[in-house]
């Protein structure tokens, strides 16, 4: 590849990193819902299930439940704003955009990337709202806390998104990929431990949840905000990061392949 073809894609990169970016600000219905969904889980679900919950893994909570799903919940945000941005493709798919980019004078891999990390950068804005309800929750966090987070809240944010990408890159129906979407990332929440601990669990749960990559990134960011880890964290940055390698690689390749 030589310089002009790697500027060429760099710009398209950039291009298409910014559109999302754009898109995102200027849609505030979207910044207001995806912020209120996700503070009723913490706030009502959360205090509902507290009751029980803290009796039964009271042990492996190690203090207010609350506090316990806070991190889950900052995941929770970073999934579905990843999952809604892959979204976009099948839109623009509809209303001819992508056709357009693809005739562009750029890779076609470049699509995928700039697609990546522009669902990524809306995701970080996003998972950074949820931080303003750590007060609220008893959770203290410093500026230590959030520089070390917003990279790891991107890491997260790129591994799902590119899995987004991949599963949006050959639908063409908005209704077939939220019914696919669903059926996958609502296990993917429930089975990360964002809602309850994943220690004492029945077995057949165990391998769900270990192949699971949102685990890795509540397990990162719970580690990172309450101190409480199941793995180390280094494992958990290198599955995350191997996993958005792996899908990413992935996306690159169908849209290599074209339309």
């Amino acid at each position: 590849m030589g310089p002009d073809e790697m500027n060429r894609n760099l710009m398209g990169i950039y291009t298409i990193w910014l559109r999302d970016v754009r898109r995102f600000w200027r849609d505030k219905p979207r910044i207001i819902g995806a912020t209120i969904q996700p503070a009723l889980f913490l706030f009502l679900l959360g205090t509902g299930l507290g009751k029980g919950i803290i009796g039964s893994f009271g042990k492996d909570l190690k203090g207010d439940y609350l506090s316990f799903i806070y991190p889950g919940i900052i995941g929770m945000s970073i999934l579905f704003t990843s999952i809604f941005s892959a979204i976009s493709i099948i839109w623009d798919r509809e209303i001819g955009f992508l056709k357009e980019v693809m005739v562009a004078p750029i890779s076609r891999w470049a699509v995928a990337v700039g697609k990546a990390f522009g669902g990524s950068t809306v995701s970080v804005f996003q998972g950074c709202l949820m931080l303003i309800f750590a007060p609220f929750v008893n959770v203290h966090i410093n500026l230590i806390m959030v520089a070390t987070l917003i990279p790891l809240i991107f890491l997260i944010a790129f591994s799902i998104t590119s899995l987004g990408i991949v599963a949006a890159a050959r639908m063409h129906s908005m209704q077939g990929f939220q019914v696919i979407m669903n059926f996958l990332v609502l296990p993917m929440f429930f089975l990360s431990g964002a809602m309850f601990p994943i220690t004492n669990l029945p077995k057949w749960m165990d391998l769900f949840i270990a192949i699971n990559p949102l685990t890795y990134g509540v397990d990162a960011l719970r580690g990172i905000i309450l101190g409480m880890n199941n793995y180390p964290l280094i494992m958990d940055v290198g599955l995350i990061a191997g996993f958005g390698i792996v899908m990413i690689s992935i996306a690159m390749v169908i849209f290599g392949k074209g339309e």
